[in-house]
C-alpha cells in the first residue's frame, strides 16, 4: 500500500504485517499482511469486531509482541530490524494506553510512583527534585490534582486511573502512541473527559496517534482517517469523512447501519450479517468476509482480494468494488 505522502510525512509505515500464534499444530492468523500509514500528526482509527486482531496489531507495532513478517517504518527505518539502543530510543518513542486503567497499573504503587516510573527507569532526570517536578507537571497537564499524589488505584475512579495510563505514556515525551480502547471501560460521561483531554494533547503537542476501538461514535470523533478489521485484516481504508458518508464495503456498510442515530425522525435500514464467523486459525483461500457477504461472486471463495486504492485515498479489499477509471 502506498501513498502519495512522502515518507517524512509518515511518521508509521507499516507494510505486510503478519502476527501468527502457534494453537496446536495450527496458526491463528492474529493480523495477516496488513498495510497503511499515519501522517505525522494525524490519528487513524482502528476498528472492527472483538477478536479482529486490531489490539494485536497495536501491540505488534510498537514491539509488545513480536511480528511473524511484514515491516514496521517509523520515521523511515524498519523498527523490526532495530539494534538494542535503536530499540530502546524507539520504546520511548513509542507508548501505549492499555484498555483497563485497574489492570494495567500496580495497586502497590502510589501515582507517584506510577507515573514516576518511567521517569526513573530510564533516566530522564538528574536527582529525585527533578522527578518529583517532572511528575507534578505530567499530574496537572493530564488532570489529575496534586492532593491525590499519594493515592492507590484502588482509591480512585476509572478516569483518573486512565489519566494516570495517560500520564505513564507522556512520561518520555514519545511522538507516537497506540491508544488500545483507552475509553471503553469507563462511564459516558467520563469518556467525553478524556477523548477531550487526547485531542487536547494532540493538537498543543502534535502527537500521532493509533486509535483502536470498536466504538464508530468515539472513532468519528476522534480520528482523522479509519481503517476497518475484519479476521485480521484491513477491508477498508479512508478520511474520516469520506469512510462515514460512502462506505464501500458491505462490512463497513454493516457497522456503520448499527450506529444509533439520536433523532427520532431519522429511521435507519439496519444491516444483519447472516453466518458465522470464519475461523482465523488457518484459513481458508479466498475473501475473509465471504461466508457472511450476500454479494460474493465465485473468486470470493477462491482468491483473496488485494487492499487497492479505488478512489483518491479510499482504500478497499472487495472483488465487486473496482477502480475509478484511471486509477487501476
Amino acid at each position: 500500500m502506498s501513498t502519495n505522502i512522502t515518507a517524512a510525512e509518515n511518521l508509521l509505515d507499516i507494510r505486510g504485517l503478519k502476527k501468527y500464534f502457534n494453537v496446536g499444530k495450527k496458526l491463528l492468523h492474529a493480523v495477516d499482511n496488513v498495510s497503511f500509514t499515519i501522517p505525522r500528526g494525524k490519528t487513524l482509527g482502528l476498528v472492527g469486531e472483538s477478536g479482529c486482531g486490531k489490539s494485536t496489531l497495536g501491540r505488534v507495532v510498537i514491539g509488545l509482541l513480536e511480528a511473524t513478517a511484514g515491516e514496521v517504518f517509523f520515521k523511515g527505518k524498519n523498527a523490526l530490524k532495530f539494534n538494542a539502543q535503536e530499540r530502546s530510543e524507539f520504546r520511548k518513542q513509542a507508548q501505549i494506553v492499555f484498555q483497563d486503567p485497574f489492570s494495567s497499573l500496580n495497586p502497590r504503587m502510589s501515582v507517584y510512583q506510577l507515573i514516576a516510573e518511567p521517569l526513573i527507569i530510564n533516566k530522564t532526570c538528574r536527582n529525585n527534585t527533578e522527578v518529583s517536578e517532572r511528575v507534578k507537571v505530567l499530574m496537572d497537564t493530564v488532570g489529575l490534582a496534586e492532593r491525590l499524589i499519594t493515592s492507590f488505584p484502588h482509591e480512585l475512579d476509572g478516569g483518573r486511573r486512565q489519566r494516570i495510563g495517560i500520564a505513564r505514556a507522556l512520561a518520555l515525551n514519545p511522538e507516537f502512541i497506540v491508544l488500545d480502547e483507552p475509553v471503553s471501560a469507563l462511564d459516558v460521561s467520563i469518556q467525553a473527559q478524556v477523548l477531550n483531554l487526547l485531542a487536547d494533547l494532540k493538537d498543543e503537542r502534535g502527537y500521532t496517534y493509533l486509535f483502536i476501538s470498536h466504538n464508530l461514535s468515539v472513532v468519528r470523533y476522534v480520528s482523522d482517517e479509519v481503517a476497518v478489521m475484519y479476521l485480521g485484516q484491513v477491508v477498508e481504508k479512508a478520511s474520516n469523512v469520506i469512510l462515514f458518508q460512502e462506505p464501500l464495503h458491505f462490512y463497513t456498510q454493516a457497522l456503520l447501519s448499527a450506529v444509533p442515530v439520536a433523532a427520532l425522525d431519522i429511521k435507519k435500514d439496519r444491516i444483519l450479517l447472516e453466518g458465522d464467523v470464519p475461523s482465523p486459525i488457518d484459513p481458508a483461500p479466498g475473501c475473509r468476509f465471504a461466508s457472511r457477504c450476500p454479494n460474493r461472486e465465485e473468486i470470493c471463495t477462491s482468491e483473496g482480494p488485494a487492499l487497492i486504492e479505488v478512489r483518491p485515498g479510499h482504500w478497499v479489499a472487495c472483488h465487486r468494488v473496482k477502480p475509478e477509471p484511471g486509477k487501476a
